[in-house]
């Protein structure tokens, strides 16, 4: 391996490398393969030796390579803001999140923020009392790890304009609380996107969908004038800026360049998808489903846009060129957006499936609409299901049942939600396990080459953009813990090298 970086120059060849993702396929056998690379592109690949390199080399050792992986649901600046905020995914209550709140430093804009809390087990619930006593005058903000919730002590009530009895804020409110706490100046939300981009780059990443709820189409190109060159991006708009995006002419899958470009960064920035968020979440119990959350008769969750209101949006996000990406959890949800995409014509995505009816599987495939989701979701949430939807009869983070369908399934982490690392929801997806217990339903766990399919947009075959990452183990002979810890000895993108090990 060479020492490299982001602004190196490509390299023009990948030596003495194995196959072992998509594009093996093509070969005759396992046997090492030189990889020439240019103008971003892989353009041959034959036997170590044969290939005459034209510039530097990249040597792998034997080491074996994938396409560049990607991370189809990550919500970007939140996930890079969390390293600056309190960590409170193992707390076990709400009096032990709000003693830990106690002595965290405000931010430099005055608020206390900690993030990634669980309450749907908790045996005491948030309320306002138990975190003012703890907080006191400063303003506490504990956002849910779902981020369909937000838990405000009445000093951070107070400085929003906010009222709530028991100090909860849920669905749109919450995501306005996020959209808020999010709002730093961009050159700090841009320094950490930056480094969370670098990081990315270190898992295999070379490309996300970005769902941050803000204006994208200027925050990128910025970015990438400022020098961020980690991986690629598809942005998303929401439907409280759809206007604007089809004022600006933005369609789905167009570059979207910076101005004066010098093109050495170059077609790193799409336009993706208009989201919708149709429901709520399982750790809020407010997705929508067909039964009753248990002790609640009354809760079926929620639907936050009405039927005719969903159809109507992707119909203008259809005639306007864009796709849509409709988070939809429960299973009242999913067929509600399916519903909506028959009608309307329209294509793209549900994002997060987690609750399925039987029925609805075949329509995925049928209306050409992509299941995207998270698996590591599926071991985060396993006694969550068991508690809240144990009487549901719709099928729970299908999988195999969606690939059997003939339905395209495209995986990511929900970032900050999960980890924003491929391998983890790779190694979710075909172990179904990530502790001492047994897979959790492993009827639905699927093939390490159905996992990868799952995580890349090319192949390592001529003719296909030279996005490529070399792993230290071969993904087809590993365990599923081997997968969650895959070292990534380098990671290209375009044929310029972005991390190595």
């Amino acid at each position: 391996m060479r020492e490299n970086s982001p602004s190196s120059e490509p390299i023009a060849m990948i030596r003495a490398v194995r196959i072992g993702g998509p594009g093996r396929e093509f070969l005759l056998d396992d046997e090492p393969v030189d990889i020439q690379i240019a103008e971003g592109h892989i353009v041959d690949i034959a036997p170590t030796g044969t290939l005459r390199p034209q510039g530097e080399v990249l040597d792998a050792d034997g080491t074996w390579a994938v396409p560049g992986l990607w991370d189809n649901h990550v919500h970007t600046v939140q996930w890079a803001l969390a390293a600056e905020r309190e960590p409170l995914g193992l707390v076990v209550s709400a009096a032990e999140a709000a003693r830990r709140m106690t002595h965290v430093a405000p931010l430099a804009d005055g608020r206390r923020v900690g993030s990634g809390y669980r309450d749907a087990l908790w045996s005491d619930a948030p309320d306002l009392f138990t975190l003012d006593a703890a907080t006191g005058d400063v303003p506490t903000y504990l956002i849910n790890a779902d981020v369909h919730s937000v838990w405000l002590n009445s000093a951070a009530l107070r400085r929003e304009g906010f009222h709530s009895v028991d100090g909860i804020l849920r669905e749109e409110d919450a995501f306005e609380i996020s959209r808020r706490l999010n709002a730093v100046d961009p050159a700090h939300s841009d320094r950490a996107v930056q480094q969370a981009g670098e990081q990315a780059a270190s898992r295999g990443v070379t490309g996300l969908v970005d769902f941050d709820m803000a204006w994208n189409a200027e925050a990128w190109p910025r970015r990438i004038a400022a020098g961020f060159a980690a991986h690629r991006v598809e942005f998303a708009v929401y439907p409280f800026d759809l206007d604007r995006a089809i004022a600006a002419g933005l369609r789905t899958g167009e570059l979207l360049e910076p101005e004066g470009d010098p093109s050495a960064r170059g077609g790193l920035v799409r336009v993706g998808p208009l989201k919708i968020i149709s429901d709520g979440s399982l750790g809020t119990r407010t997705a929508a489903c067909s039964h009753a959350y248990p002790g609640d008769p009354a809760n079926f969750g929620v639907l936050n846009v009405p039927r005719d209101a969903l159809i109507e949006a992707l119909v203008t996000a259809t005639g306007a060129g864009l796709s849509v990406a409709v988070h939809a959890i429960g299973d009242r949800a999913t067929t509600s957006a399916l519903d909506a995409f028959t009608v309307s014509g329209a294509t793209g995505t549900i994002e997060h499936a987690q609750l399925v009816r039987h029925a609805d599987l075949a329509r995925f495939a049928r209306l050409g609409v992509s299941a995207s989701v998270q698996p590591q979701h599926a071991l985060d949430d396993r006694d969550l299901v068991e508690r809240h939807w144990a009487e549901q009869t719709a099928i729970g983070y299908p999988l195999a049942s969606l690939l059997a369908a003939g339905a395209e399934v495209r995986f990511g982490s929900d970032a900050p939600v999960a980890e924003l690392d491929p391998w983890r929801a790779i190694a979710a997806a075909v172990s179904r396990t990530d502790d001492e217990r047994e897979p959790w339903h492993p009827e639905e766990r699927v093939s390490v080459d159905q996992a990868l399919q799952a995580s890349v947009r090319s192949s390592i075959r001529p003719g296909e953009p030279a996005d490529i990452v070399l792993c230290g183990l071969n993904p087809q002979t590993s365990t599923g813990s081997e997968l969650r810890g895959m070292p990534v000895m380098a990671t290209v993108l375009a044929g310029r090298v972005t991390h190595t090990a």
